[in-house]
């Protein structure tokens, strides 16, 4: 674990078990890493990115949870699987709402997702693989995607979940990606 928090501290990609896939993660703040994932995965940067993290308030930064009717809905999920669009801060950096005036987040309920963010806040959660391939679920198909050009790797193995996580519309409450 320390070797993912040194390398995303120093600007690095690494890549992850989260519920159900690998996930590509880095620090949210730092451009070039996150940049450098759109990169890898060859998608546009007008998509936007999820950020999970291990407690609510690693979120404020990014996030105005004050514009959501029904905040208990969101925060009755979590930690957990669900992901939830909230609209995003004027601060938040475009390289993660893309052309969104709203930010994917999650508190997630995994235990290596949790010990990462506590020690680092909030990361970058997008699934860990090329635009149009299927999501690596393994560290082995990881860098059958990548080769050498992923920082870290965490050797581990992803819950048994089949399904990436639900996202929905805190605003509306719809459905947008089911589990």
């Amino acid at each position: 674990m320390q070797k993912a928090i040194s390398t995303c501290r120093a600007g690095g990609v690494i890549a992850y078990p989260t519920e159900a896939v690998f996930g590509l993660g880095c620090i949210p703040i730092y451009e070039h890493s996150v940049r450098r994932i759109i990169r890898l995965k060859r998608r546009s940067i007008r998509k936007g990115l999820i950020l999970v993290a291990s407690e609510t308030e690693q979120l404020e930064e990014f996030v105005d949870f004050s514009k959501i009717k029904n905040l208990k809905t969101v925060f009755d999920s979590w930690p957990g699987p669900i992901t939830w669009l909230i609209p995003s801060r004027q601060t938040t950096p475009f390289w993660l709402t893309g052309e969104h005036k709203t930010l994917a987040v999650r508190v997630s309920s995994h235990n290596l997702i949790k010990s990462l963010c506590t020690d680092l806040g909030p990361i970058v959660s997008t699934s860990a693989n090329p635009n149009n391939a299927r999501p690596a679920r393994s560290s082995q198909r990881v860098r059958s995607y990548f080769h050498q050009k992923i920082d870290y790797v965490i050797p581990a193995k992803i819950v048994n979940n089949k399904n990436p996580t639900e996202i929905r519309d805190a605003q509306t409450g719809n459905i947008l990606r089911s589990s």
